[in-house]
């Protein structure tokens, strides 16, 4: 099918890398945050910020020319895009498409908010967090990120 600019906006094509649809609006920067892609960089990055989804409402999308994520990277972006999805693109063709999931544990990734935490001394601990009904809870001083914190600062 052959879209065309009353369809609505067309993004282009990347022959060979990840494709990171319905993103919550307003992570896509986080998004790249996460995956360590800054200004300057020498890789194609086409962000989409709030743009209309065809499962209604609003989205962010990120495409990332000649990248694959890791699965630790898809477990991060999880945390601030639950309902995103993954697609690996190879010679223009959708290889594999996968939704994220958010993980049960938590380990390593997510900085605890609380200064007085055993993982934010100079002890070699590791940070882990549960999902929690409303947030992530720290296994270690039972800090809770919310649902109403940005999550991403803390990643």
């Amino acid at each position: 099918m052959v879209r065309t600019i009353s369809d609505g906006i067309v993004i282009s094509p990347i022959k060979n890398g990840t494709v990171i649809d319905h993103i919550t609006p307003g992570e896509g920067l986080t998004v790249l945050r996460i995956l360590g892609i800054r200004d300057g960089t020498n890789v194609t990055v086409i962000v989409a910020s709030n743009v209309p989804s065809s499962r209604g409402g609003r989205k962010d999308m990120v495409k990332i020319e000649n990248r694959e994520l890791l699965k630790d990277e898809v477990d991060k972006i999880a945390l601030v895009a639950p309902d995103a999805t993954i697609s690996i693109i190879r010679n223009f063709k959708v290889s594999v498409k996968k939704t994220v999931e958010v993980p049960k544990k938590i380990i390593g990734v997510i900085k605890c908010p609380n200064p007085n935490c055993i993982t934010n001394t100079k002890e070699p601990v590791q940070s882990r967090f549960v999902v929690h009904p409303r947030g992530f809870r720290c296994q270690y001083c039972d800090s809770l990120i919310s649902c109403e914190m940005d999550i991403g600062d803390y990643i």
